[in-house]
């Protein structure tokens, strides 16, 4: 080989060393490039205030960036279980953020989140919303609408239930009417009609009461403006009140009430809540029986019991006798007249006095009513 082509393989080598290295550079700076862009849009931040908002808001608010990875999420969010590991934790949610992406626009709808995988009655009603901000954010806002859907269920289930209860005693009526007019030569059935008919008017006329008592409960708060109460002369009214019709039983009543301290609220309040539950104890006792009615203190709670000796509530109604229209045994009670709200009525009486109504029972053996209210602390005492 000559020394001139031995020059020319050294340079062509040279070249192609030189185009080679050249080559790598070019393609290592585009890979440089492509890695700052990427690292540029992993790093692009919330549009300013957006994060401030988000952070401050009451409701639910989540923003996602276009991998679906949660930037910011609001405390209310966290609390309600929308986001887990910096991603959204429930499947319609995501859905819905991805609408939004692809439609460009708001998207809306109705979401349910179970808030247990065991129990299938814990469910929250999401009112979510997702919009795009900018090119690659999307903002989730989401409102707990749970109780105001259970509000308007309870709404729904009392008109309903208020429907129902007027029916009856106003059918009754129209035909004990129409049966009167229809025997008006036969005295002993007018009279026999007439008697049925005061029944079902008296019955109407306590489901009424009732109606007007449940709702005066629920719009006075007895302790805006209190006033300190015996609780000796509530049980005194209240037992004074079933007196009659326990007489007609041949049911006693016995009080125990030595001792017993004041509460702060409302007097026809705590006298309408406690009547509930002597008469309840009077109409399902047994004739010649015995209730009692007694006060005992428990720690700074006030405790007074209705106790008889009826029949008895089983387990299961028991955490139901205090819904509004629940009635353990419909038939017997309209036999005595029950509507179905005292229970209901007494609860609340209770809770807005800042206390509760507990229950024991035994089929065959009776039942314990027992009202539980705060005492009301002592009276400043003047300077001597």
């Amino acid at each position: 080989m000559s020394d001139v082509d031995a020059t020319w393989i050294v340079l062509l080598a040279l070249g192609f060393g030189f185009g080679l290295g050249a080559l790598v550079v070019h393609l290592g700076g585009v890979a440089a490039s492509r890695g700052h862009r990427a690292l540029q849009l992993a790093n692009e931040s919330i549009p300013d205030g957006i994060a401030d908002v988000v952070g401050a808001l009451e409701s639910a608010g989540v923003v996602v960036d276009a991998s679906n990875t949660v930037l910011r999420a609001s405390d209310s969010a966290m609390t309600l279980g929308l986001v887990a590991e910096r991603a959204l934790a429930n499947a319609e949610l995501m859905e819905l953020v991805q609408d939004a992406r692809a439609s460009g626009q708001a998207e809306e709808r109705m979401v349910e989140l179970r808030r247990s995988r065991f129990d299938e009655s814990q469910v929250r009603h999401l009112s979510a919303r997702a919009a795009p901000i900018g090119a690659r954010f999307i903002l989730l806002l989401a409102e707990d609408r749970t109780e105001e859907i259970r509000l308007e269920g309870v709404r729904r289930d009392f008109v309903a239930n208020v429907s129902h209860e007027l029916k009856t005693p106003i059918g009754a009526v129209t035909l004990l009417a129409d049966a009167i007019d229809a025997a008006s030569d036969d005295p002993e059935r007018v009279r026999a009609f007439a008697q049925r008919l005061m029944v079902e008017a008296a019955r109407l006329g306590a489901l009424t009461q009732e109606l007007i008592d449940l709702s005066r409960v629920q719009d006075d708060d007895p302790l805006d403006d209190p006033e300190r109460i015996e609780v000796e002369r509530v049980v005194e009214r209240a037992v004074d009140a079933v007196r009659v019709a326990a007489e007609a039983k041949r049911i006693r009543i016995s009080t125990r009430v030595a001792d017993a301290p004041s509460v702060l609220g409302d007097e026809a309040m705590l006298v309408m809540a406690l009547q509930n539950l002597v008469s309840n104890a009077v109409q399902y006792s047994p004739d010649g029986s015995h209730v009692g009615v007694g006060v005992r203190m428990s720690d700074d709670l006030v405790e007074v019991s209705v106790t008889d000796k009826g029949v008895g509530i089983a387990p299961g109604d028991a955490q139901r006798v205090f819904e509004r229209f629940y009635r353990v045994d419909p038939a017997r009670s309209r036999v005595t007249g029950g509507t179905g709200l005292g229970l209901s009525i007494t609860k609340h009486i209770a809770v807005s006095h800042g206390g509760e109504v507990q229950l024991w029972s035994r089929l065959g053996q009776g039942s314990t009513f027992t009202l539980r209210l705060p005492v009301a602390q002592p009276e400043a005492q003047g300077a001597a």
